[in-house]
């Protein structure tokens, strides 16, 4: 039987659309970010997180984003070109009053500058936001 915690986690993983056997690759992973959140994708996807060094084609990427760490649309760019033409991209950003907390206004103009649509937002966690990101022609396909 799952513990709450854990099937509430698992949860988490379902409402990200990330499906048993995903190719999920991990970007901008510090000391800050939920653990249990990753296991349970892990645990969904059968396997480890990829790091920001794999050249494989990603289904998913988990982008962790700070205030501090710089220019979100360059970081959003990057993040795309190992993404299948239907991927995803999840932006986790700290909520509202936690440290590195990103204004939602910052994240729309870089998703704009990076020509990615944002779909939804969801909480993921106590500390943690995650905002949708696909190709516009993705999400037009989708519809």
């Amino acid at each position: 039987m799952v513990a709450a915690e854990d099937a509430g986690k698992i949860g988490v993983a379902d409402r990200l659309g990330i499906e048993p056997g995903s190719v999920v690759q991990e970007i901008g992973w510090d000391e800050d970010v939920d653990d249990d959140l990753r296991a349970a994708i892990e645990e969904r996807v059968g396997g480890d997180l990829l790091d920001e060094d794999s050249d494989e084609v990603m289904d998913v990427v988990l982008l962790w984003w700070r205030e501090e760490d710089g220019d979100l649309a360059d970081a959003l760019i990057n993040a795309t070109t190992g993404l299948a033409d239907d991927g995803v991209i999840w932006v986790l950003t700290p909520k509202t009053g936690r440290a590195g907390h990103v204004e939602p206004s910052d994240i729309a103009e870089a998703v704009s500058t990076a020509g990615l649509a944002q779909t939804s937002n969801i909480t993921v966690s106590g500390d943690w936001s995650a905002t949708r990101l696909v190709s516009p022609k993705s999400a037009k396909t989708k519809r």
